[in-house]
């Protein structure tokens, strides 16, 4: 009965794929084939980052359907294209109300102060700043513009930086849940909410400790773009909220006026007939700037989320959610030493972490790169911290924003215990089991014995010795002095720096002139060779549906396509299932909660 039940539903999924599935396909291909409108001789770049701005382009199979705004790296490089090209005359962005990621305000700033040095303007417009994650990092990036407008009746409330963190220690306690983690070391707090009823010393500690380094780098940096005292400037910031009319008359921006307006005074500052050209339609053209078609390469490879094993490519089809692919990475770096005409390696790590085992298995390819002589430098994004710094941590040389998230250097793994919970509610969870004492730890319904808590420690204490070694090993600093630094702790790439965990303050470009220069290319042609080369259409559609077809990547097909929310959901939860059980929680942490 359960394999007709299966049958049936695969005929009927199947059914709806070729009927609904494949029309929108045929669709997309057809968009796809057609050929890009040509630039006017006098264009302005419209760029709007309220689209969403993930650090790269999605390397899902149809990341281009379900990515809605550029990439930080996509928004870098193809600046620096248009920095060249004569019909682009000014860039025009809409920022968004809330907050950008401070390392990607760090990125895209270094981009806009690029292209103005190229006797290009940027002009900014505003609806708004109020306080939705970090809107002081966008009043940084806004500030870096040779004009920020702001449309009148819009609010000025980028006053400082703050965040909440929700604790379930009284409510686990209520209801019978108890939480069974192991963590090294004090620092690593992400399983801190299960715990404790509020902030441990530590943990209020480190949260202050990053979030003020971010907030003293925004203000410091928008003081600089706009001739500023940076105390001045922070004492007027802490004063708001402001009305737009109030912000222009502190000097927070520079003018007032309605989008249609701003957008304007971008197209004068381009010429006469100038006109707007949609940055995604530019950037189509080429996603990364070249510098030179042959010879001497600089390789380029990037991962952006979780860390994890497993081939890549996977995922729910028509998923956003970028991951790294520990098989999928460690390739890329084989197949760029293979390739004679790669001198030296980009890695742009952004990764909360991940799995440790999967960690390693990038990080020995990383090793394999510097023994043949190909020098890696690792550019981090918005954060590198944890499993995402294990892979960063034996790299030639390390280049970090200020703003990035990285360090973390610890671990934690563990589980909920929900039996006594669910008998409350009349569900009586059962064990069997055969072999070893510790084959029953990571059952849901009891805590665990003294023997397997004392195995599981050991497990933990492990993985965090072999952690603390790389670091050393890679950074070259005494593995005293590396346990002092880590606990577990996050740090953002200013402080990082001053302790000896990244080498140099800077972006993508410092990463790569980093690289040209290691490898003996500097003053050279060098061109940029992504690793892994990008799928075409077919080969993604092919990679998603797998060859056997797998149920749950065609389940998921069909609940994209019906758009059922509860589909979906449940997707969504066998995902996550799936990824725990992985073990990709064992290093996983993600510092902005």
């Amino acid at each position: 009965m359960k394999q007709f039940a299966v049958t049936v539903a695969g005929v009927f999924v199947a059914l709806l794929l070729f009927f609904v599935g494949i029309p929108l396909i045929l669709i997309i291909l057809a968009a796809g084939a057609a050929q890009p409108a040509t630039t006017p001789s006098h264009a302005v770049l419209a760029l709007d980052l309220r689209k969403g701005l993930p650090d790269q382009d999605a390397s899902g199979p149809f990341g281009f359907i379900t990515q809605r705004g550029a990439s930080v790296l996509s928004i870098a490089q193809n600046l620096r294209r248009a920095e060249k090209d004569d019909k682009i005359k000014a860039v025009f962005v809409r920022l968004p109300e809330g907050g950008v990621a401070p390392a990607a305000a760090d990125e895209l700033r270094l981009a806009f102060k690029h292209f103005r040095a190229a006797g290009k303007p940027v002009i900014v417009h505003s609806q708004g700043l109020y306080p939705a994650g970090v809107v002081v990092s966008t009043y940084m990036l806004g500030a870096s513009a040779d004009e920020l407008w702001m449309q009148p009746g819009a609010s000025f409330q980028a006053t400082g930086m703050a965040s909440e963190d929700l604790f379930f220690k009284r409510f686990f306690d209520r209801y019978g849940v108890t939480a069974n983690y192991e963590r090294r070391a004090e620092y690593k707090t992400a399983v801190n909410p299960y715990l404790y009823d509020d902030y441990t010393p530590a943990h209020r500690q480190e949260q202050l400790s990053w979030m003020t380094s971010i907030y003293q780098t925004a203000v410091a940096t928008a003081a600089a773009d706009r001739g500023k005292n940076p105390a001045a400037l922070r004492a007027v910031i802490e004063a708001g909220p402001y009305t737009a009319a109030q912000a222009l008359a502190a000097g927070l921006i520079d003018k007032l006026g309605q989008v249609k307006d701003a957008e304007n005074a971008a197209l004068a500052r381009a010429g006469k007939g100038a006109k707007l050209v949609e940055f995604e339609d530019y950037a189509a053209g080429g996603v990364i700037a070249r510098q030179g078609h042959t010879g001497a390469a600089i390789a380029v490879i990037s991962g952006e989320g979780p860390i994890s094993t497993g081939p890549g490519g996977g995922g729910d089809l028509l998923s956003p959610q970028s991951s790294i692919s520990s098989d999928e990475t460690a390739k890329a770096f084989y197949d760029a030493i293979e390739d004679k005409d790669v001198k030296a390696i980009v890695f742009r790590v952004s990764s909360p972490g991940g799995s440790d085992t999967a960690s390693e298995q990038i990080l020995a390819a990383v090793r394999a790169a510097k023994a043949a002589g190909k020098p890696v430098v690792v550019s981090m994004g918005t954060y590198a911290a944890s499993g995402g710094y294990w892979v960063a941590s034996e790299a030639s040389s390390i280049i970090a924003e200020p703003t990035t998230l990285t360090g973390s250097i610890g671990v934690y793994g563990g589980k909920l215990a929900v039996g006594e919970a669910l008998a409350r509610f009349g569900v009586d969870v059962r064990q069997l089991g055969v072999g070893g004492d510790f084959s029953s730890a990571y059952a849901m319904s009891s805590n665990f014995s003294p023997t397997q808590r004392a195995a599981f420690a050991r497990m933990i204490d492990q993985v965090y010795e072999e952690f603390l070694i790389r670091v050393s090993t890679g950074r070259k600093l005494p593995l005293e002095r590396v346990r002092e630094i880590a606990k577990g702790r996050v740090w953002t790439g200013a402080q990082a720096k001053q302790l000896g965990l990244v080498d140099q303050l800077g972006g993508f470009y410092d990463a790569l002139d980093k690289a040209k220069a290691l490898a003996g290319l500097t003053g050279k042609d060098v061109r940029l060779k992504v690793f892994p080369a990008r799928k075409t259409f077919l080969e993604s559609l092919r990679l998603a549906l797998g060859a056997s077809g797998e149920s749950a990547r065609v389940l998921g097909t069909a609940a994209y396509l019906i758009d059922a929310p509860e589909a979906q959901a449940a997707i969504g939860e066998l995902s996550a299932a799936r990824m725990r059980a992985s073990g990709a929680n064992v290093l996983a942490d993600r510092p902005l909660r």
